[in-house]
């Protein structure tokens, strides 16, 4: 699956440079800050960019996990500029906060994870210098990203209000989620066991190597939020996923659309027809899922206002 996933981001970075050609005109709708320092592990930074929108901000901001293969390097974030995510996101206002979670290289999924959690409440600390509501986030992200922002949303954690460090202080839930073909279930692929042999390195630092079999399992039912899905009863969800996904299977946004469902919560999902691991025209996906946003997150706030008064 690795391999078959850097296959696809390549072709999908070659099809975000065709499907913004039509958009090189057309005036940035952002100022972008770049390699902003949300934290620290080990000494080593964590770095997002930060993209405002230079019209009418609605004060409300979108976390966007850069990540693809499990690796997150810039090149995912140009990515999902030549997707449009950002022109179209600020287009409508929104603040979004590109966060960039590391690699598999370095770190497990939890340890991404813990990083995404990470990112969000320094959003939530610094919302008062960006003019955002800290409590109406959204969250999207596209595969590896997808993946990583679903478990997020699903495994919030509560602040500590004594907490000496401010950010801590902060819980790490969001108001909506939008994601692109997520993995979800690493012990179901495609109604077949999935090789964990490949995404072992994702369960644990070196891979499955001197784990059991029962570790093993373990350990990938535990980054799967299929199994997770009772906090996203408090989450509306979008999932947008091609029926010829030859990466990751179409069933396992079906799965968590349907393990959110039987958590009460509020899921939809639209299948793109004929649609692979990326296409040429995702920036109309893109553009619905800011409709989307608008709809969970800016007319809610809306409703809010009026109600206050």
């Amino acid at each position: 699956m690795k391999n078959d996933m850097r296959k696809w981001w390549l072709v999908l970075g070659l099809a975000f440079v065709t499907a913004s050609a039509a958009f090189a005109e057309e005036p940035l709708s952002y100022e972008q800050k770049i390699d902003q320092l949300y934290g620290e592990v080990h000494g080593t930074g964590l770095l997002m960019d930060v993209f405002v929108p230079k019209g009418k901000a609605n004060g409300l901001a979108i976390v966007d996990v850069a990540s693809g293969s499990y690796y997150s390097d810039r090149g995912k974030i140009r990515d999902h500029m030549r997707g449009q995510f950002y022109q179209i996101f600020c287009a409508h206002g929104y603040t979004v906060f590109a966060v960039r979670p590391g690699s598999r290289t370095r770190y497990t999924v939890n340890e991404m994870e813990q990083h995404i959690r990470l990112a969000i409440r320094y959003v939530k600390e610094h919302a008062p210098d960006y003019k955002i509501d800290p409590d109406r986030l959204g969250i999207t992200g596209a595969s590896a990203g997808a993946h990583l922002a679903t478990l997020a949303t699903v495994t919030p954690e509560n602040g500590e209000p004594d907490a000496k460090n401010p950010l801590q202080r902060h819980n790490t839930r969001v108001k909506a989620a939008v994601v692109f073909f997520p993995p979800t279930d690493f012990l179901d692929w495609g109604g077949k066991a999935a090789n964990l042999n490949i995404v072992g390195d994702l369960i644990f630092l070196g891979g499955v190597k001197g784990h059991s079999e029962e570790e093993i399992k373990e350990g990938a039912k535990a980054i799967s939020p299929v199994y997770l899905a009772k906090e996203a009863a408090n989450v509306p969800f979008l999932f947008i996923h091609g029926d010829a996904d030859p990466v990751v299977p179409l069933q396992q946004s079906q799965k968590m659309v349907e393990a959110i469902k039987s958590a009460g919560g509020s899921a939809e999902l639209i299948v793109k027809k004929g649609g692979g691991h990326a296409w040429l025209t995702m920036n109309e996906e893109v553009k619905t899922m800011a409709d989307w946003f608008d709809q969970h997150l800016a007319e809610t706030k809306k409703a809010q206002a009026q109600t206050e008064k």
